[in-house]
């Protein structure tokens, strides 16, 4: 599936920017490759337009910000939140003209969110924002050469973590993966499943436990397209709930967005640990995800691809992509197609 010819995935929510980023000014950003500036009104919320001046389309990311308005850089065109242009300097005595494309955009847990077209669900609510004793922390927010979908699968694959975490958490010589319970909903699914891992010094530090093994209680939620939050309880009563967002910037790029709640405190357990062992575990997906291919299927019987029972989500993942597309009268587009023999 090649998610920049797919309309129907323009009518979701992604996170595309921290907030803190456009203190200083506007920002661009390319959202299923469209080109888009970000910037904050004098209300301090944020505003998506088309990263375009509708003068001779210099990137208005390359001007300013004056008050609720966003300046061109060329010629000084301004334009308001809703796109329109509402003055050009040279010709003061004439009533401005022009509009550009003018987006949905919505602050939410410290994000710029943007939705290119008419929403089809909300922006999530995530529990762990209101619940007493939680902390939140940002831990990434870089872009991977990888398609959405395989960062989704991953997320729920259950079957990589004795080769891809053996350095981290993964039990090398226990390669059968935990057994799982998936339940649909309109908008993705709960996954549910307890798995045995390793729990390395700066786990063992994260979490104080001395234990040189312990389980994850793992309570996931995937959200189309490629939204998800994976809340881990462990034996200690620790609650670790990691936000993930894949925001595709083009067919094959995607922006990771991740945020976690934690049920302790820094002084139980400083954030900085926490985001260091995250991220080695991060670098190892990412080191596998970006040698796939970016044109995953949403076929699951074209062969293109083979299956075992424990990709079970990913193959739920792609069945409920199939029908979204359908139900909006989309093919599948595709870059290419090589059936296994």
């Amino acid at each position: 599936m090649l998610v920049t010819q797919q309309p129907v995935l323009r009518r979701f929510w992604y996170p595309v920017m921290p907030l803190g980023e456009l203190d200083d000014g506007p920002k661009p950003f390319t959202l299923l490759g469209e080109n888009i500036v970000l910037w904050k009104n004098t209300s301090d919320e944020p505003v998506a337009l088309a990263d375009r001046c509708c003068h001779r389309h210099a990137q208005l990311s390359r001007g300013w910000v004056d008050g609720d308005q966003i300046v061109c850089g060329y010629h000084g065109w301004c334009y308001d939140a809703t796109g329109a242009c509402v003055k050009i300097p040279q010709t003061p005595d004439r009533p401005a003209r022009g509009k550009v494309a003018a987006y949905h955009c919505q602050a939410r847990y410290d994000y710029a969110w943007v939705c290119l077209d008419e929403p089809l669900f909300d922006i999530p609510e995530f529990e762990e924002a209101e619940r007493e004793g939680y902390r939140m922390f940002h831990e990434f927010y870089e872009p991977w050469s990888c398609a959405g979908l395989r960062i989704m699968e991953n997320s729920f694959d259950n079957a990589h973590f004795s080769f891809v975490h053996q350095n981290t958490f993964g039990k090398a010589e226990d390669p059968v993966p935990a057994k799982l319970a998936i339940d649909e909903v309109v908008d993705g699914f709960h996954m549910h499943a307890i798995a045995p891992v390793k729990n390395p010094e700066a786990q063992k530090k994260a979490l104080n436990m001395d234990s040189d093994e312990t389980e994850r209680d793992m309570r996931s939620r995937w959200y189309l397209p490629f939204g998800r939050k994976l809340q881990i309880t462990y034996p200690n009563g620790v609650v670790h709930a990691i936000v993930t967002w894949a925001t595709p910037i083009d067919d094959a790029t995607s922006q990771i967005c991740q945020f976690v709640y934690r049920s302790d405190s820094e002084a139980d357990s400083p954030a900085a640990g926490i985001i260091a062992f995250d991220r080695e575990v991060t670098g190892e997906d990412k080191f596998i995800l970006e040698s796939t291919n970016y044109d995953v299927p949403l076929d699951t019987a074209s062969g293109e691809e083979l299956h075992m029972p424990s990709d079970k989500p990913g193959l739920v993942m792609r069945q409920q992509l199939k029908r979204l597309l359908e139900a909006h009268g989309e093919p599948e587009a595709r870059l290419r197609s090589s059936a296994v023999a």
